[in-house]
């Protein structure tokens, strides 16, 4: 094959279902050809990746939270998306929240859009909001191309964006149903919340049982309940309870349309490993224990978790209030966009998972979910968006060298195995463009 812009050859090209040894061959942003490694393929530029190096396909991260416009001091499209290329990711999918204002009508995605289009540094799409008000909002936000819509069913931590009582849940769920929406939930009960111990001080224990597993385990054995009832399509966001994983296992032998997604975090810490004071790890749902960090893993390992995205959520320093070590008033949420790939990596290359493991979880599940059907995969037709990737050479996560905005985040210090060497999008440098739900790529 002749006059193609780009070859990119590698011992090692890992996909979902193995790996091998490849030539890629890309034309105008697009892979024209995947062959052998010494396959006949000419292009006015070739590149042969080095004897440690792996050629991944982009990850998709479907969860982030950019928090442009309206708190940018908290992150932002230019920052965000730079650091997602600097990780591996060649696509995010951006949360209606943390942004003034959230993305709960068409104006407010209309301005998300315009924000975004002249900083994204990687390909860029957008969640809705369902919220008490916005029932009339969903449709139209969906024929304007949102991937889905996220809702809370307890306070989200910002007051713009409230919460779904059980009858606003229900209706929302069969508004989505008329047209084969995608609900996505941050499953944690508020009855059960508002019942348990309040969170106060610097005992991370005491966090830990403020935001009881048995508030996670009834909120999703509601939402199946009601995705059964109603026919919508439902995504469990970021599960930290390892004890929803047979509902949801069950839900699916059954035929409801139920996926779900736990994060780096999770997979990683260990509540009994985390320091009294040390508010750099919350996040809600919380960090739980070493034997439920196990138990998913062998979620993953079992397919009833279908991915694993970042739930990058940062902030100003000043809100994690590290002078006082308080759980009970900082900030929860967890900065990872960068750092996902190495941080998923390193524990996985310990419990004999692949690296097609981690591409199926990181790129390719994501792309399914949200029909993005030229991201997350090597293959003829698919976007030419690459990551270069050394898996067995370590480095130290230096917060202050990230591209995140803001330089906290618990992986600081942490040794991790992965380092991402170049990420190409579209067969190019870092330039990305706005997605909606529907494009035909």
């Amino acid at each position: 094959m002749t006059g193609l812009d780009l070859v990119v050859r590698a011992q090692r090209v890992v996909r979902a279902t193995g790996e091998q040894a490849g030539a890629i061959g890309i034309r105008e942003g697009r892979i024209v050809a995947v062959a052998p490694y010494d396959a006949a393929l000419a292009a006015a530029l070739e590149v042969r990746l080095a004897d440690d190096e792996v050629l991944l396909p982009g990850l998709v991260d479907s969860h982030v939270h950019v928090n442009d416009p309206g708190r940018t001091a908290w992150e932002g499209f230019t920052s965000a998306t730079r650091a997602a290329a600097a990780g591996g990711v060649t696509t995010i999918i951006d949360m209606p929240l943390n942004s003034l204002p959230p993305t709960c009508d068409v104006p407010a995605l209309t301005l998300k859009r315009e924000t975004a289009a002249p900083q994204a540094a990687v390909d860029v799409g957008f969640w809705g909001g369902a919220i008490p008000g916005n029932l009339t909002d969903l449709r139209p936000l969906h024929e304007a191309g949102v991937f889905g819509f996220k809702c809370f069913l307890l306070h989200s931590g910002v007051d713009e964006f409230p919460p779904l009582d059980s009858s606003q849940l229900e209706a929302v769920m069969r508004e989505l149903s008329t047209f084969d929406g995608l609900l996505i939930v941050h499953a944690e009960d508020a009855h059960s919340i508002d019942h348990a111990p309040p969170p106060r001080g610097a005992s991370y224990r005491n966090f830990l049982e403020s935001r009881p597993r048995s508030a996670e385990n009834q909120a999703v054995a509601d939402v199946i309940d009601l995705a059964r009832r109603t026919g919508c399509r439902v995504h469990i966001l970021h599960v930290s309870s390892a004890e929803v994983l047979p509902l949801i296992a069950a839900a699916k032998a059954d035929g409801v349309r139920i996926t779900a997604e736990t994060c780096p975090h999770y997979l990683t810490f260990a509540a009994e490993e985390i320091p009294d004071g040390a508010t750099q790890y919350k996040c809600c749902p919380p960090i739980r224990e070493s034997v439920n960090r196990d138990l998913l893993w062998e979620g993953l390992r079992a397919g009833t978790i279908d991915l694993v995205v970042s739930d990058h959520s940062p902030s100003t320093i000043d809100l994690k209030h590290l002078e006082t070590g308080d759980f009970g008033t900082a900030w929860g949420g967890i900065a990872s966009l960068q750092l996902g790939l190495p941080a998923v990596w390193t524990e996985a290359r310990q419990r004999g998972f692949t690296l097609a493991d981690v591409v199926r979880w990181m790129s390719l599940a994501p792309a399914v979910q949200t029909g993005l059907r030229a991201k997350g995969r090597i293959e003829v037709g698919a976007d030419a968006d690459l990551c270069v990737f050394a898996p067995d050479e370590t480095f130290v996560v230096d917060a202050h060298a990230l591209e995140h905005k803001n330089a906290i985040t618990p992986y600081d210090g942490r040794t991790l195995y992965g380092v991402v060497r170049r990420t190409l999008i579209r067969g190019a440098g870092p330039v990305g463009r706005l997605l909606s739900r529907g494009d035909p790529r």
